[in-house]
């Protein structure tokens, strides 16, 4: 089995608030993620993919299709957002970088063609913050 890992970028803001607490329980929960105004993070999202080489190229995918698929169906909605408000996968839903990635697995899935397998979302928040998915 090869692993094959793409990576892509983009730039969101959202604020972590439960509304069924008061500000003060946000904050202590939350902290400086509660900001009433926002926050923002230079997300670094790795789309990781499995299978074996095709026999007349080597390659498990053509990584420029696979890097479309991941801008058209994930990219776009995120890009320069607000994950609270613009994005609909998480409408509804605390906006953690856990659940963002269980978000990205759920619209990619669905697109990764047959002959690879989806392996692992890996989401960058920050340098030293990261949630891997394996869409358990």
């Amino acid at each position: 089995m090869v692993y094959l890992t793409r990576l892509e970028h983009f730039n969101a803001a959202h604020k972590l608030y439960n509304p069924n607490w008061n500000k003060e329980k946000n904050e202590e929960v939350f902290g400086v993620c509660a900001n009433e105004n926002w926050h923002g993070h230079n997300f670094d999202l790795f789309v990781t993919v499995k299978g074996t080489p095709d026999p007349d190229t080597g390659f498990l995918i053509d990584v420029k299709k696979l890097s479309k698929i991941i801008q058209e169906h994930v990219i776009k909605k995120l890009d320069h957002k607000n994950l609270n408000l613009d994005v609909d996968f998480l409408l509804g839903k605390m906006c953690s970088t856990e659940n963002l990635a269980i978000g990205i697995w759920n619209e990619l899935a669905p697109h990764i063609p047959s002959v690879v397998q989806l392996h692992c979302i890996k989401l960058y928040e920050t340098q030293r913050i990261y949630v891997e998915y394996f869409g358990e």
